[in-house]
């Protein structure tokens, strides 16, 4: 073949129709006619002399040949934007796009601060914040679609040797309880005491709540003897019901900064135990890195490994002090693409 069978444009509408299920709904979320999409389909299908589509149902099913097809267009149209990104770097940080990914708790109260902060000093980069689950993330990235993402969860075992794995920082697991408890005038909390409590989580088929089981029972809990009194689907759900008495609960550090600072909630100490995972960086070494993504890891990935390090040393009884460490920047979170 001397020419190409398809266009940019076919398979940027190849795509939209596999992700929305209809021509329709494929239409609307590129901005053109129905007709216009229906048109360019059947032009690729004649070029390519083999049908994309099975039209027999109500959703619009790739055949064996749409998929094959897709799959392809999918590492192109990446491929293309990786080539503007880096057409865009010519610009010294004039311009371009940033895009980062976080599993759930680090990019509800991690990074939409890091991204403040980088926002101040380069104003004119565009930045997309992506929070999936720690799976859905660092495919992501392994498919070239995020520039880096962090994350808490643990990495599916055939995409470790594609990815940069660096370790971050650890991430505390607090235990909080109500003000009022009897247990928060203790200065520490025997571990046996944990099993008498009511104990507020996430779904059990969370994958946040796998997590916070898995990095428990290596601290020494038994998370089977946890009695759930409740379970909700959210973190700030989980934090206002033991704000409002109902019950303790884990959760990540980060997430209680603003309640402990108002001293809304109680961090209890346990004796012997303190629970701890490791945040990591993932990267993809085989994609183009863009200056973008390079200035954030160096300057601003640093600064708050440094500040989470901090958070956990100080605010352990001494909430008043969260305060005195937070860091010295106006946030400025732009629009969350989740």
């Amino acid at each position: 073949m001397s020419d190409l069978p398809f266009t940019l444009d076919q398979l940027r509408i190849l795509k939209a129709i596999a992700a929305e299920g209809s021509f329709k709904r494929a239409a609307d979320s590129l901005y053109v006619s129905q007709p216009a999409v229906s048109l360019q389909v059947q032009n690729l299908e004649r070029q390519l002399d083999v049908p994309l589509f099975d039209r027999g149902g109500r959703r619009a099913q790739l055949t064996e040949a749409g998929h094959l097809l897709l799959n392809y267009g999918e590492k192109i149209l990446t491929l293309c934007q990786e080539t503007c990104r880096a057409l865009e770097d010519l610009q010294n940080l004039q311009g371009g796009t940033l895009i980062i990914g976080a599993s759930q708790t680090t990019g509800t109260y991690l990074l939409p601060r890091m991204i403040g902060m980088f926002r101040q000093k380069y104003p004119d980069v565009a930045v997309q914040l992506h929070v999936h689950s720690t799976r859905r993330t660092s495919w992501s990235v392994a498919n070239g679609q995020i520039d880096l993402a962090i994350i808490g969860g643990e990495i599916s075992p055939e995409l470790q040797d594609s990815l940069e794995i660096i370790p971050y920082a650890e991430d505390e697991l607090a235990l909080i309880l109500p003000i009022m408890h009897p247990l928060a005038k203790e200065e520490v909390v025997q571990k046996d005491a944990l099993y008498r409590l009511q104990f507020i989580a996430l779904d059990s088929q969370s994958t946040i709540r796998k997590v916070i089981d898995q990095v428990l029972t290596r601290s020494g809990i038994e998370t089977r003897r946890l009695k759930i009194e409740m379970e909700l689907n959210s973190i700030e759900a989980i934090k206002n019901a033991v704000q409002s008495g109902l019950g303790a609960a884990f959760v990540s550090i980060s997430a209680i900064e603003k309640e402990l600072q108002m001293g809304v909630l109680h961090r209890a100490r346990i004796d012997d135990v303190v629970v701890k995972r490791m945040l990591s960086v993932i990267i993809n070494p085989n994609r183009y890195r863009s200056k973008a993504a390079e200035a954030f890891c160096k300057e601003i990935l640093p600064k708050f490994a440094s500040y989470t390090a901090d958070l956990q040393s100080y605010t352990l009884g001494h909430p008043e002090t969260v305060q005195s460490i937070s860091l010295d920047h106006t946030l400025v979170v732009p629009d969350i693409d989740s």
